[in-house]
């Protein structure tokens, strides 16, 4: 597996080696996973401070859900989510804070607060001040490839040729951002797991991400409890499994141990505590 080195400020994180797990915190009332459970400032707190003791490498902090059909959400909405907790747990953790958004403004807002890293599911297409802002702070950003929006991803999602548009649209929107002044080594790239693709698609790009990794930047892979592993696993249930079912959980687990063995960087996941202890061996078996 590639290496690298992402230097941030005071953060180093050296990736390849070793997965960086990435925790998800959702300040969100309708996040598909998790939502209403952390949408209060004392239950957000609790839940990053409890993702951070856990070991997370990076907390990443959303105020609009992604989730499919989701609507989106006002700016100043969205900033009465994000700022105050990034602005508390800044001060209380030693781990980078990440802000999932597709606006500059709180995105802008939330590095002022504490934030360390940019994560844009649109890959900077939503908002194109968001590439001159990660330029002027010489931050981190994760682009991420997605087919259509959250309202309209999950209609029917087609492709003429899977891998090769995924890539071809990453390797693009990394160029553009580096046209934009962001160094290359502050790049990460993100296939989109379940952003406008199929249960067979998202297989797919898991069992084929070595061709994303062939790039040469950090890959990050977020398969957290997503319905891709609902839909498999509930061809043997009597009953449908909720995202947060223990069963969600192990299916999550074992697409984490694809991803990485597969070439992934970064895994984004809910259950920080399990993952940690899973992709301690997973690296153990990869590196021996």
């Amino acid at each position: 597996m590639s290496k690298y080195i992402l230097e941030f400020g005071r953060f180093r994180l050296e990736l390849g080696e070793c997965a960086c797990i990435m925790g998800i915190l959702n300040a969100t009332p309708d996040s598909f996973s998790d939502g209403g459970r952390y949408n209060t400032l004392e239950t957000a707190l609790t839940q990053g401070r409890n993702l951070a003791k856990a070991g997370a490498h990076i907390l990443d902090i959303g105020g609009e859900s992604s989730r499919p059909f989701a609507e989106p959400v006002s700016e100043q909405e969205e900033l009465d989510r994000v700022i105050p907790v990034i602005e508390t747990l800044s001060r209380q953790i030693e781990i980078p804070i990440s802000i999932d958004t597709v606006k500059a403004s709180v995105a802008r807002e939330a590095l002022t607060a504490g934030a360390a890293i940019v994560n844009d599911i649109s890959a900077f297409e939503k908002d194109p001040a968001m590439a001159d802002l990660v330029a002027e702070k010489k931050v981190p950003c994760v682009l991420m490839h997605m087919k259509g929006t959250p309202e309209t991803m999950q209609v029917n999602p087609d492709y003429d040729d899977l891998m090769d548009e995924i890539t071809v649209y990453l390797a693009q929107r990394a160029q553009f951002a580096m046209e934009k002044g962001i160094a290359r080594e502050k790049i990460i790239l993100d296939p989109g797991i379940g952003f406008g693709k199929t249960v067979e698609h998202n297989l797919v790009l898991i069992n084929h991400l070595s061709k994303i990794c062939d790039l040469g930047y950090p890959v990050l892979m977020g398969p957290s409890r997503k319905s891709f592993i609902q839909t498999i696993l509930n061809e043997k249930e009597s009953t449908p499994l909720s995202p947060d079912n223990p069963k969600t959980e192990y299916g999550t687990l074992a697409a984490v141990a694809a991803s990485i063995l597969k070439g992934a960087h970064i895994v984004r996941v809910h259950d920080v505590e399990k993952t940690i202890s899973f992709t301690r061996v997973i690296d153990a078996i990869r590196n021996a």
